[in-house]
């Protein structure tokens, strides 16, 4: 089959190499699936550039999330040849691939209807923004929740999650093409941060009560300027670094302020609370159902174009998501 692999670590468009390799061949609690598209998120850069928690060996191919059809395996859990399902490769062995191996317990039926873009890219942002908002940062409906890069795949999630929970949403974004991504997923607020200031416009918007909730994947100059417009009692949900840069916390600035920052490491809890997981896949099949939630797919390119829509994500070129059809 064909892959991508990585066989010296640096920028994903440099060192991706196209090769012809063997099959990958199921395991006992694995699922052999045929990838029908992948969607690429800004880990997949930097485990290319070994910044990533996580160190696969070389040579590894990329790819955190993928829909693919079950080719063989899955028996623990009911699968047939054919059917379309959705989940996370292991490491080394990714999604930039024709065929890849799925975890039993990771694989899950794509939501009836669901094309198989949206489906690639329902996993790890869906799952994010969910457990994120719901877990970690106890949205209330109510509840003012403003969605930093909103236009990418974790925030455009977030928005999406964010209304089906009722909060009021704000949306930041730069330039007219990603604000108007905003406006479409219903954000009820969007600020250009190329044009406007992020704390004054949040203030007006807000009375001066602040944002109740704040989803910040992109650090840096961003995690400041939410410090200084979350509200009393406030959570600012830190999920990435986007921008490059990893912000400090003021202890005193919390304390003055009696806000929270609450990290977010989704993956940890496909290893500490796989059951909540799940839980979460049915809730986010229920909202698709009923039309809350849409994976907003930004472009879909051929697999070979691998490394170039690598560099239009570490560039924060995209809108959404970006899919790799094989």
């Amino acid at each position: 089959m064909r892959a991508w692999r990585v066989h010296e670590l640096g920028d994903p468009w440099q060192v991706l190499r196209m090769e012809e390799i063997p099959d990958p061949v199921p395991t006992p609690g694995t699922v052999l699936v045929r990838v029908r598209a992948v969607a690429l998120n800004f880990p997949d850069v930097l485990l290319c550039q070994g910044l990533y928690q996580e160190k696969p060996p070389l040579p590894f191919t990329p790819g955190l999330e993928v829909c693919g059809e079950v080719v063989s395996g899955g028996h623990g859990i009911g699968l047939t040849p054919g059917t379309r399902v959705y989940g996370a490769p292991g490491l080394p062995g990714g999604g930039l691939a024709e065929y890849t191996l799925l975890p039993e317990s990771e694989t899950y039926p794509v939501p009836a209807g669901m094309p198989d873009g949206q489906a690639a890219g329902l996993y790890i942002t869906y799952q994010t923004a969910y457990v994120g908002l719901h877990r970690r940062a106890g949205l209330r409906a109510g509840e003012t929740l403003l969605v930093h890069a909103g236009a990418g795949g974790v925030g455009s999630a977030a928005i999406q999650v964010g209304l089906a929970a009722g909060a009021r949403v704000i949306a930041t974004a730069g330039g007219p093409n990603k604000t108007a991504r905003c406006r479409e997923l219903g954000a009820h607020e969007v600020i250009d941060y190329a044009t406007e200031d992020i704390v004054d416009r949040v203030r007006h918007l807000t009375g001066g009560h602040g944002a109740d909730v704040i989803v910040d994947p992109v650090g840096g100059t961003v995690f400041d300027a939410s410090r200084r417009c979350v509200a009393f009692e406030g959570r600012i949900l830190v999920v990435g670094f986007a921008g490059g840069t990893i912000p400090q916390a003021p202890a005193g600035h919390l304390l003055v302020k009696n806000y929270s920052v609450v990290g977010l490491h989704w993956g940890l809890y496909r290893r500490k609370d796989p059951g909540y997981v799940s839980q979460v896949h049915q809730e986010l099949t229920r909202l698709y159902a009923r039309g809350a939630i849409a994976p907003l797919v930004g472009v879909e390119l051929p697999l070979a174009q691998a490394p170039q829509a690598l560099h239009r994500l570490a560039t924060r070129a995209s809108v959404g998501k970006v899919v790799l059809c094989p």
